[in-house]
């Protein structure tokens, strides 16, 4: 599932084409309770939004190809993961991007960088994340990347490649950070 900017899907070929795998078996920081996401706190990304459950159509699931709603918050992709303790799979958070107009995600392509910190606001607490990688893609092969691989506690920001909305979006993948 990827947000889509303009009725384009998210998908291509990875710069780096890796994502680093959390290590089920090593201890992590103390979680709250695994619970639906509500903000994004992301400063060095002038990221400071509400988040909104967003459950995909069949056709979506299939195709992993999603578009957040029109408006200026960040999406999380229900049928997926939940941040915080007991989490089974990868969160993921969408939202827009636009060069020139204002949107939640428009400095996510051009100021994330790998060991920025953000926060993940839910119900049961805050949780801190640390960027472990910055990829961009191809819009037409995202949906066969590895950011779909289950990672237990992962977040994953997707949104268009600012620079270039039509052909190439952000992947932001990050993993809790030590409190």
């Amino acid at each position: 599932m990827a947000a889509v900017q303009h009725g384009r899907s998210f998908g291509g070929s990875s710069n780096d084409g890796n994502s680093p795998a959390a290590d089920a078996t090593t201890p992590g920081p103390a979680l709250p309770e695994a619970s639906a996401p509500v903000r994004i706190l992301y400063p060095a990304a002038a990221i400071d939004t509400a988040v909104h459950p967003l459950e995909p159509d069949a056709s979506a699931l299939a195709t992993r190809t999603v578009e957040p709603p029109t408006t200026m918050d960040g999406y999380w992709l229900t049928p997926f993961g939940t941040p915080g303790n007991g989490s089974s799979n990868t969160t993921y958070i969408i939202g827009h991007s636009w060069e020139g107009r204002d949107a939640p995600f428009n400095h996510l392509s051009s100021a994330a960088v790998v060991g920025d910190t953000f926060d993940v606001v839910t119900a049961a607490g805050t949780i801190p994340y640390r960027v472990d990688s910055v990829t961009t893609y191809l819009k037409d092969s995202l949906k066969d990347s590895p950011i779909w691989d289950m990672v237990p506690s992962r977040v994953v920001l997707i949104s268009c490649y600012t620079e270039d909305p039509w052909g190439k979006n952000v992947v932001v993948s990050a993993s809790p950070a030590a409190a």
